[in-house]
């Protein structure tokens, strides 16, 4: 099995993707927030890259049950109806709704993903029940990071490193790592027993604490809260 980390989207070429599985992860926070979103019965979400997108794509849907949901700069996009807090999506406000989301980096992510042979969602809150879907697909993985405007996001190349320690240990086959899944582990276990410690420490966690939005961080880093796997179908992501 080949494994490759890429830790934005922009290092990502099509044919990188050609025929594989793609894991796509943004800890801080839109994945984190998709999987919350979902385990709590949203019926499903369209990711879309631009706020005018969102806009259009939800008066084509039924108002009464979509939502737009997505942030700037941390921050609620002004006239949605969330944003992109994971305590935000709890089950009276999202069940059974489909979800419009547009945020800075991670929906971007997600649609880069959109020409893998199969594109997974993933975050610290369904660690386990990704790596186990990509260990019994057997295929060859790409995980691609979302970043932070295009640069290097230590929470997302951490994540990908525990995925890919965990794939290594469900399969009996080897696993051929490039540099950067190979980065990717080591990262994971220099911080895997203080996760909360290090999403406090990275800018984007930062970025959250001065915007009034510290508490997000406990709970994107709570470890396989979730057993979904989330997935990208027709730029469509559900269960």
């Amino acid at each position: 099995m080949k494994l490759q980390a890429y830790f934005t989207p922009a290092e990502v070429k099509a044919t990188d993707l050609t025929g594989r599985v793609a894991v796509v992860i943004d800890v801080l926070r839109a994945t984190s927030t998709m999987i919350e979103a979902l385990a709590n019965g949203a019926r499903t979400i369209f990711p879309v890259a631009t706020i005018d997108e969102a806009v259009r794509l939800g008066q084509n849907l039924d108002r009464t049950a979509t939502l737009l949901c997505g942030e700037r700069k941390s921050v609620r996009i002004e006239g949605f109806d969330l944003g992109n807090s994971p305590f935000e999506f709890t089950d009276d406000a999202v069940a059974g709704k489909a979800l419009v989301m547009s945020t800075t980096n991670g929906t971007r992510a997600v649609l880069c993903a959109a020409d893998a042979r199969r594109a997974l969602v993933a975050s610290l809150l369904n660690l386990d029940a990704v790596a186990q879907a990509v260990a019994e697909d057997g295929g060859d993985v790409a995980i691609i990071c979302a970043g932070r405007e295009q640069r290097f996001a230590l929470e997302d190349a951490v994540c990908a490193g525990l995925i890919a320690e965990r794939v290594r240990r469900l399969v009996a086959q080897p696993v051929r790592r490039n540099d950067a899944a190979a980065v990717a582990v080591l990262l994971a276990r220099r911080y895997e027993r203080a996760l909360l410690r290090m999403l406090r420490g990275t800018a984007a966690g930062r970025q959250l604490v001065d915007a009034g939005l510290g508490e997000d961080l406990a709970l994107c880093a709570d470890i396989d809260r979730h057993r979904i796997v989330p997935e990208l179908h027709d730029r469509e992501i559900s269960i």
